[in-house]
């Protein structure tokens, strides 16, 4: 077993992101089933990021369709235009990008104000020192281990030395926030993010890969927990 602390507690938050749509209600019922803890949902404008997916009205269709809390990952520009939406529309933790907002702090107030929990993401080539000054205001810190835009991307093996940072960092200050990692999360690299201080692991295709069924996909990420990362 891994004798880092936060392993025991460490989320696995599906991403939609490459699930079957045409099934979408039966893929997050699957998910759920297999022991998902948070259904991620990436929300993509065209504009920050090379790629559309969509918006608040399948969030709102999401949360028909699970009871687990629902992860809304905003890659968005002008996020504070859409926040109250996706929290009417049933997002239990609301993410930004620290690269669209230039008044963070303001807007990690406003997240709060609609009742959903504040997070922050930040790009493998955003250094963490742009989040210093709000962690005390942080319910999640998500470190960015792919370019955001496209699922099914391989890990940037750099992003452990950025977890690391970002645990020493919330244990110096005292945090209790969680610790998010997407981007190229699978049976080979889900041992060392956690053993590097994450406590949220989103996994896309890992778990969505229509070559084995999601819920052989989730037991397969619960036993690689098991196992000494590599």
């Amino acid at each position: 077993m891994l004798e880092n602390p936060h392993a025991l507690r460490c989320l696995i938050a599906p991403s939609i992101l490459t699930a079957d749509l045409g099934r979408l209600a039966e893929q997050i019922q699957l998910a759920e089933a297999a022991g998902a803890d948070r259904i991620h949902l990436d929300i993509m404008d065209g504009q920050f990021v090379p790629n559309i997916s969509f918006g608040w009205l399948i969030v709102e269709a999401v949360r028909v369709a699970t009871s687990l809390p629902l992860d809304v990952h905003l890659m968005i520009v002008k996020p504070e235009r859409y926040v109250s939406d996706f929290a009417r529309a049933g997002a239990t933790h609301l993410t930004v990008h620290q690269e669209t907002c230039p008044h963070l702090h303001r807007q990690i107030a406003q997240i709060k104000e609609v009742g959903a929990t504040a997070g922050v993401a930040l790009n493998p080539a955003t250094s963490l020192t742009t989040v210093e000054d709000v962690i005390d205001d942080l319910d999640l810190l998500l470190i960015m281990s792919v370019n955001p835009g496209f699922g099914g991307q391989s890990f940037i093996r750099h992003s452990l030395d950025k977890l690391r940072r970002a645990r020493a960092m919330f244990e110096a200050r005292g945090s209790k926030a969680d610790l998010e990692v997407d981007g190229g999360v699978n049976e080979a690299t889900i041992a060392s993010v956690v053993e590097a201080g994450a406590t949220v692991c989103v996994t896309g295709s890992a778990v969505y890969n229509r070559t084995r069924s999601v819920a052989d996909s989730v037991r397969a990420l619960r036993a690689a927990l098991d196992k000494p990362p590599t």
